[in-house]
C-alpha cells in the first residue's frame, strides 16, 4: 500500500508511475476522501476541545451552586455531534482504505518503461543450449514414456491442470525439494520454516494478493481461508502486525505446494507441466533495512541462479519493465530456463522488491534509534517446480529415450543416475 502522504504530496510522480504501468487509478477520489478525512479529524479534535472546556466551567459552576441545566445540555449535544462525525470517519476511513488496496507500487526509478513483456531486458544468460544430435522430445511425451507423469487419472479426480507425479518423477519433485532447501539453509543463511498452506483474507491483503488476484486464488468455502498461492503469504504474515525482535535482515525459505486457478489460453503455451493448478515452490523472504533492499535484491536473484547452476540448466535473467511487473513489485527480475522441446523460454523464478508496500499493508515494522519503521520485503522462487522439471527432462533428456539425472541430485535419489523408458 502506498503512504497517503505520498499520494497527497507528490500526486504527480503517483500519476507518471501509474501511467507508465499502464494502469488507471482513481487517484482524485483518494485526495477527496483524505481531504474529507482531514476534515472530520479537525471539527472533531475542536468539538472534543470545546467539550473539555464545557465540562470544566460546568464543574466549577455546580461546585459554585450555579445553575448548569444548559451546560448540560450543550455538553449532550456536543457528545451526539462526535459521536455523528466519528461515524462518518470510519466510513470515510473504510472507503479510503479500499480504495488505496487498489493502488499498486511505484516502480523503482532503474526499471525500464514498456507496456508488456515485449519491453523486459535481458540482464545475462548462463549455460549453452545443448546441440542435439537427435529431435528432442517435449517433457509431456517424455515424462509418458518414462511413467514419470500421469495427466489423464489426474484430470480423472480434479480437473485439467493437474498431475500425478510417479515413481522417478515423484522421487524428482522430492529430490529438488530437499536439494534446494538444503542449499539455501547451509549455504545461503536461510531459516527453514514449514508454514501452513491455508492463510486468512487478512494474510492475503497483506501481501498484496487481495483484492486485486481474488479470481485466481482458491477459496474455502464458509472458512474465509485460501489455499497459498506461494509461500510468501505465510512467511511475510509471521511479522504482520509486529515490530520485529532483533537484527535485520531476516531470512527465511520454505518448500509449499501452490494452488492458483489462473486457466492461460490453451494450446503449446499450457501443455503439460509448464501452467497447472498446483506445482510446487521453494521460496525465499527477507525483511531488511530500506537503504539495503536493492543489494538484497540482487543477492537474492544469485541464490537462485547458484541452484540452477548446479543443476547445470541455462537459463537467462530478465529485467521486468513498468508494464509487466506485479501489483506489488517495485522491481522485478525473472529467471527462466530454456526447454528444448518447448523451443521456448520458461520462467522459473520471480525475485521482487516490494519496499515497505507489503509491510504498510501489513503493518510489519523494526524499532531503529528508539522508533519503529516500516521494513522492506523481498521475496523470490528458489525455485518454482512444475518447470524445472520440465527443464531437467528435456536438457538432460538422451538418444534412446532416457534421462540422465544431474549430478547434484543423485545423492538424493539412492545413486540413481538416469531415468530409463518404461514404454
Amino acid at each position: 500500500m502506498l503512504d497517503i502522504h505520498l499520494i497527497r504530496e507528490e500526486t504527480q510522480r503517483v500519476r507518471d508511475a501509474m501511467q507508465s504501468r499502464g494502469v488507471t487509478v482513481d487517484l482524485d477520489s483518494i485526495l477527496q476522501r483524505d481531504i474529507e478525512r482531514r476534515r472530520i479529524l479537525v471539527e472533531v479534535e475542536g468539538l472534543k476541545k470545546q467539550r473539555n472546556e464545557v465540562s470544566r466551567k460546568f464543574g466549577r459552576i455546580k461546585a459554585e451552586g450555579g445553575d448548569v441545566e444548559s451546560m448540560r445540555e450543550d455538553v449532550r449535544r456536543i457528545g451526539e455531534r462526535i459521536a455523528g462525525l466519528d461515524a462518518q470517519l470510519r466510513e470515510v476511513e473504510k472507503v479510503l482504505s479500499e480504495l488505496l488496496l487498489q493502488v499498486p507500487n511505484i516502480p523503482h526509478a532503474s526499471v525500464p518503461v514498456g507496456k508488456d513483456s515485449s519491453a523486459n531486458q535481458v540482464v545475462r544468460s548462463w549455460g549453452e543450449m545443448r546441440d542435439f544430435p537427435f529431435d528432442p522430445l517435449p517433457h509431456w511425451k517424455l515424462g509418458e514414456r518414462l511413467g514419470l507423469l500421469d495427466f489423464p487419472r489426474a484430470a480423472k479426480m480434479s480437473g485439467t491442470g493437474f498431475v500425478i507425479f510417479k515413481g522417478p518423477g515423484a522421487r524428482l519433485e522430492r529430490a529438488l525439494i530437499n536439494f534446494m532447501l538444503d542449499v539455501h539453509v547451509r549455504e545461503h543463511g536461510y531459516e527453514e520454516v514449514s508454514p501452513p498452506f491455508l492463510t486468512n483474507a487478512a494474510a492475503m491483503t497483506g501481501t498484496g494478493q487481495l483484492p486485486k488476484m481474488a479470481e485466481d486464488m482458491y477459496r474455502v468455502v464458509d472458512e474465509d481461508l485460501y489455499l497459498v498461492p506461494t509461500a510468501e503469504v505465510p512467511l511475510t504474515n509471521i511479522y504482520r502486525d509486529e515490530v520485529i525482535a532483533g537484527e535485520l535482515p531476516i531470512r527465511l525459505v520454505a518448500y509449499t505446494p501452490c494452488f492458483r486457478r489462473e486457466a492461460g489460453a490453451a494450446g503449446r503455451e499450457t501443455r503439460g507441466l509448464i501452467r497447472v493448478h498446483q506445482f510446487d515452490k521453494v521460496e525465499l523472504v527477507k525483511f531488511v533495512e530500506p537503504e539495503h533492499s536493492y543489494e538484497e535484491l540482487e543477492s537474492l536473484v544469485a541464490e537462485a541462479e547458484d541452484i540452477l547452476r548446479r543443476l547445470g540448466l541455462p537459463y537467462r535473467v530478465v529485467e521486468l519493465c513498468t508494464g509487466d511487473l506485479s501489483f506489488a513489485a517495485a522491481k522485478c527480475y525473472d529467471i527462466e530456463l530454456w526447454s528444448p522441446g518447448h523451443k521456448g523460454w520458461l520462467e522459473v523464478s520471480s525475485c521482487s522488491n516490494f519496499e515497505d508496500f507489503q509491510a504498510r499493508r501489513a503493518r510489519i515494522r523494526f524499532r531503529r534509534g528508539g522508533h519503529a519503521q516500516l521494513v522492506h520485503t523481498l521475496n523470490g522462487s528458489g525455485v518454482a517446480l512444475a518447470r524445472l522439471v520440465v527443464a531437467i527432462l528435456e536438457n538432460y533428456q538422451q538418444a534412446d529415450g532416457s534421462v540422465v539425472i544431474p549430478d547434484v541430485l543423485r545423492a538424493y535419489m539412492d545413486g540413481m543416475e538416469r531415468i530409463e523408458p518404461v514404454i
